[in-house]
């Protein structure tokens, strides 16, 4: 599944950052909190996918460097005042989403939405008077990518409404709100071993796990779908090479 939105940003006194000929910066963020995840996995292929079409990438993984996604007194907006001082942990991860051409999010999909700990850090990060509350955006003309693993499978009826949340949630709540010029979400499916799915009466049924060759197909098809969505936002012209 693959879904993207693209946000005009023609209004006056809006400006939209030209982007350079030369390969520019990705921000790939994943929030999980095991480096042997698939989530983890995920993001290195994809990293390692915009690196050689030529971008730095900046590997953000909020697990590892101990990102508190807990809003605090110093971050709290001071409605008053956008150009205040907000944490110096905050302001060194508003510089990193400055410094990037596109963002990249990876994560597990939890009751089809982000983990806690990527939405503290849009929460707390991503805050009033920075990527949101001022008529030139500072995040105008950036491009992102979500991609959200999720453990239903394929044909779950749930699917279809986890899209629809996730596309709400992230293209129009969060992405176009911060002056984004695209966002797209893709939602990759299967990412469990053992399959599951809710059936007509809104049971979850899970089956037995997969093993052997089986094993070995799901997962690199798996990896096929993570990486034509990659392929796509830089096909798209999301990360200008």
């Amino acid at each position: 599944m693959y879904w993207t939105r693209r946000i005009d940003r023609d209004q006056p006194g809006d400006t939209v950052p030209q982007q350079d000929t030369h390969a520019g910066t990705a921000l790939v963020v994943v929030a999980h909190h095991r480096t042997d995840s698939l989530t983890a996995h995920t993001a290195r292929r994809t990293a390692a996918r915009l690196e050689a079409a030529g971008y730095r990438v900046d590997l953000l993984d909020l697990h590892a460097e101990g990102f508190d996604p807990r809003m605090n007194e110093a971050d709290q907006p001071d409605w008053g005042d956008r150009d205040k001082k907000y944490s110096d942990e905050v302001h060194r991860h508003m510089r990193r989403v400055l410094d990037a051409d596109a963002v990249v999010a990876v994560f597990p999909v939890y009751w089809q939405h982000l983990p806690a700990l990527l939405k503290g850090w849009i929460d707390r990060v991503w805050n009033y008077g920075f990527a949101y509350g001022r008529s030139r955006p500072r995040l105008a003309g950036k491009r992102i990518l979500w991609l959200g693993l999720a453990g239903a499978t394929a044909g779950d009826p749930v699917v279809e409404g986890m899209r629809s949340l996730l596309e709400t949630n992230l293209s129009e709540g969060i992405a176009s709100y911060c002056g984004f010029a695209h966002s797209t979400v893709g939602l990759l499916t299967d990412a469990e071993e053992r399959p599951q799915r809710l059936d007509s009466e809104g049971t979850l049924l899970i089956g037995e796990a997969v093993a052997g060759s089986e094993r070995t197909a799901q997962y690199a098809d798996f990896d096929r779908r993570a990486e034509e969505f990659v392929e796509k936002f830089l096909a798209e012209g999301l990360v200008t090479a």
